[in-house]
């Protein structure tokens, strides 16, 4: 739902109050999450959770798009370490009362809020006074430099149609969903009482690991690294499946993790060069609400077993190539 007013809400207030309106929402949720509020409350407090991040990630991605693939790498690592490392501060948090570990998050979210408002509070003027001098430096001011004719509802609308989304949705779709199912694989001992260890420390840990890799490449064609990172993901999960023995299942996940970290932040960098300025921020929030129902879809897959696992994510690997194939090659002029 946030993919709908994410273009116009930043239009009207800019990224510094839209990034304090995003985290105040944020914020609430966990306020109610902290006070271990009764079930119903509880499960209604995750709305405005994800309606926050959805802006958070979109602003984010074209933020970081623009300065280019190794922000995003940068950005997109912060979050897998964030994820290895969460089970830990669950486990810290939690060992008198589960709502401790909400206070903590808590303040996270408004430290980071702060932080994110007073570094974009004059991004505007910034960006005004950056035009200008490229218009002055002789840029004939058109194309990347005209204001756009509408906002809100009409200019997400248009991002939509573009082949980027139609392609990019899917694409990004099917890559939460496989990653989501691979960080929630577990497996079992032969006794059934024994519990089922999480391999999601392991997944995301690989995953920051090939981010942060990816921050350290000078010159890289994101494209050509998307089909590698891919194809050799699922040729270690086609291996981990068939020939369970010559692979053990924690290095397989490590491994798969190292592929797939470059393809988010790849990926992203792509969409970016790819749209408009003016499309950018309703196109990538599409794109981010696609992935978001993605690792919805997949909450649960991983922890059928991998005899369901495997299968679903080299079909999904699939579904990725296909959709990066019908991506336009040339990225828009450079603005």
């Amino acid at each position: 739902m946030a993919a709908l007013f994410i273009d116009g809400t930043a239009e009207y207030l800019g990224r510094a109050r839209t990034y304090a309106l995003c985290q105040l929402l944020v914020a609430t949720g966990h306020a109610v999450l902290a006070c271990a509020a009764p079930l119903p409350a509880f499960v209604l407090a995750f709305f405005p959770i994800g309606f926050g991040a959805s802006f958070n990630l979109a602003l984010g991605n074209v933020f970081c798009g623009s300065l280019g693939t190794w922000a995003l790498g940068a950005m997109h690592g912060a979050y897998g370490v964030g994820a290895a490392v969460n089970p830990l501060l669950v486990a810290l948090a939690t060992r008198t009362a589960w709502s401790q570990y909400y206070i903590m998050t808590l303040g996270l979210v408004l430290v980071s809020g702060a932080f994110a408002a007073y570094a974009f509070w004059n991004y505007e003027d910034e960006v005004e006074l950056a035009e200008a001098g490229a218009v002055a430096g002789g840029d004939d001011g058109q194309g990347s430099n005209a204001k756009p004719t509408h906002a809100d509802m009409q200019g997400m609308l248009s991002a939509v149609s573009t082949r980027v989304v139609l392609m990019g949705a899917p694409f990004v779709l099917s890559y939460r969903a496989a990653e989501v199912s691979i960080s929630g694989w577990g497996f079992t001992s032969s006794t059934s009482a024994t519990p089922a260890f999480n391999m999601g420390p392991v997944f995301w840990a690989g995953i920051a690991a090939g981010r942060f890799l990816l921050c350290t490449a000078q010159r890289i064609d994101e494209r050509r690294l998307v089909y590698g990172a891919v194809l050799g993901a699922a040729a270690v999960e086609l291996l981990t499946w068939l020939a369970p023995g010559v692979v053990g299942n924690v290095a397989a996940v490590g491994v798969v993790g190292l592929l797939l970290g470059p393809v988010y932040p790849c990926a992203a960098a792509v969409f970016v060069s790819r749209m408009s300025k003016h499309e950018r921020i309703g196109g990538i929030g599409v794109i981010s609400a696609f992935g978001s129902a993605g690792g919805a879809a997949a909450f649960t897959t991983g922890m059928v077993g991998p005899t369901v696992l495997h299968p679903i994510a080299i079909g999904l690997f699939g579904v990725m190539l296909s959709c990066w194939c019908g991506l336009p090659r040339k990225p828009k002029r450079t603005e």
